[in-house]
């Protein structure tokens, strides 16, 4: 199912294969809405990872009140834009209020970002 012009919902599902309960759903379509906007400024973007279930985010690693569990988060990668390049694009389409506030995340490999709707941000980039 089609949620915007390149994402579908398959694409936010969790990796365990569990069924997305009804009220992720509606924050999915709304984080694919901000993830389409930032996909329309660079181009193609990978989905890493999305909602999660509770033993998958488990699973992972992943906070015990991550937004990925409410399926308001996603982790992205560019080919073509750094970790570092991807988040100051992003950081500046919310400031001009073109995708809703929320968190915004740095990893080596990822950029985390949600739709929790306060300022969050993190960097657990490793460097040598």
């Amino acid at each position: 199912m089609k949620i915007t012009k390149n994402f579908s919902l398959k694409e936010f599902e969790c990796k365990c294969g569990c069924e997305m309960p009804e009220f992720v759903k509606k924050n999915v379509i709304k984080l694919a809405e901000n993830l389409q906007v930032i996909r329309d400024t660079v181009g193609r973007l990978d989905l890493t990872n999305a909602y999660r279930c509770k033993p998958h985010n488990l699973d992972v690693g992943g906070s015990t009140n991550s937004q990925h569990l409410k399926g308001k988060a996603a982790d992205i990668k560019s080919k073509e834009l750094s970790v570092d390049e991807l988040s100051k694009i992003i950081e500046g389409l919310i400031k001009s209020e073109e995708i809703d506030q929320g968190g915004l995340g740095l990893y080596n490999t990822f950029t985390h970002y949600d739709t929790r709707g306060t300022r969050a941000r993190w960097s657990k980039t490793i460097t040598e």
